[in-house]
């Protein structure tokens, strides 16, 4: 008697729901999800306490980003919060400054200049057209007195060996602002940058190997300048905690910059932390004209045979607007 009153009971549940006027909410009507933190070792998610206790103990963290999307740069600030109220030593790295800028940026880090004549004496907005979007983390920076340092090599260097025919045709003049070692033996890291090149349309793909090689020296541009980084106003056996902020494309899987500097820094600990796009990427009308869609397969990635980072920050599916065009896969 009991099994049947549960099954009736049952039956009534199901009846009167099949019955039942009240329509189910449409996806406009559905709230979107808040943000959350996804652990891609443990395929779980994970609590921000869980994330920040183990961030601690890294010396290099990399945050890759999609350069256009506002809300990742206000997760670098977060996370840049975060990790200085647990009293690490750090230093905050841009992929978005050159190297031979520093002075500048020292001046700035002394407080003896302001951001805006910063980025006049640098001349950002030319090198970087959405240099704003890094002000709060400069200016965070600066009032905390963490150190900010440039990474990267010169833009017009970088040019030169994509457009030039690679490294061994660079003149030596500019070859001598990149460091003396590139490591350009990295087959998984040329497949997935080229996968990614794929959606430029008027890329010839005979050049793929020279755009490749200016991703490299850009990256060991970097690596080198991450490892001296850590050591700025810090004792010889406490380096700082390197909080990189870099296009994704520069660190996704651990290569790119990070195998880089753990080439040169064998017994770094590092985390690698992805933010979603979740739609939020748009494209200027002239970057859609330059563009194709690309698909790349889940079979393509499965050779790297590791997870694409150690984190990933996952955001809310962005509302969908008029405009219908995807946007497709970014470069590095």
């Amino acid at each position: 008697m009991i099994f049947a009153r549960i099954w009736f009971t049952i039956l009534v549940l199901m009846l009167s729901a099949g019955c039942s006027t009240t329509p189910l909410p449409s996806v406009a009507q559905i709230t979107p999800p808040a943000e959350f933190w996804i652990d891609l070792i443990q395929a779980e998610e994970v609590s921000e306490v869980d994330v920040f206790t183990d961030l601690a103990t890294a010396g290099a963290i990399y945050i890759g980003e999609a350069h256009t999307i506002a809300r990742h740069h206000a997760i670098q600030l977060e996370i840049l919060q975060q990790l200085f109220l647990r009293k690490l030593p750090l230093v905050l790295c841009f992929e978005q400054l050159e190297a031979r800028d520093q002075p500048a940026i020292d001046r700035y880090n002394r407080h003896d200049i302001d951001f805006e004549t910063l980025a006049h004496e640098i001349d950002w907005s030319k090198k970087w057209a959405n240099y704003l979007d890094y002000r709060p983390l400069c200016e965070f920076a600066r009032l905390q007195g963490i150190p900010i340092r440039a990474l990267n090599a010169p833009s017009a260097t970088i040019r030169a060996v994509s457009r030039g025919g690679g490294l061994t045709l660079l003149v030596p003049e500019l070859r001598a602002q990149l460091p003396a070692e590139i490591f350009t033996a990295d087959p998984d890291y040329e497949r997935l940058t080229n996968l990614q090149l794929a959606q430029h349309m008027a890329l010839d793909p005979a050049k793929l190997r020279p755009v490749f090689e200016a991703q490299a020296a850009r990256d060991e541009t970097m690596a080198v300048n991450i490892v001296i980084a850590r050591r700025v106003q810090a004792p010889p056996d406490e380096p700082r905690t390197a909080v990189v902020i870099l296009g994704a494309g520069h660190m996704r899987y651990g290569l790119g910059t990070a195998e880089r500097v753990r080439r040169r820094d064998p017994g770094i600990v590092e985390r690698l932390i992805l933010i979603s796009e979740s739609g939020q990427g748009q494209l200027t009308p002239e970057q859609k004209a330059q563009s194709r869609d690309i698909t790349i397969a889940h079979g393509d990635l499965r050779p790297v045979g590791r997870p694409p980072a150690d984190y990933v920050r996952v955001l809310p599916i962005a509302a969908t607007t008029t405009d219908p065009t995807p946007t497709p896969a970014r470069a590095p």
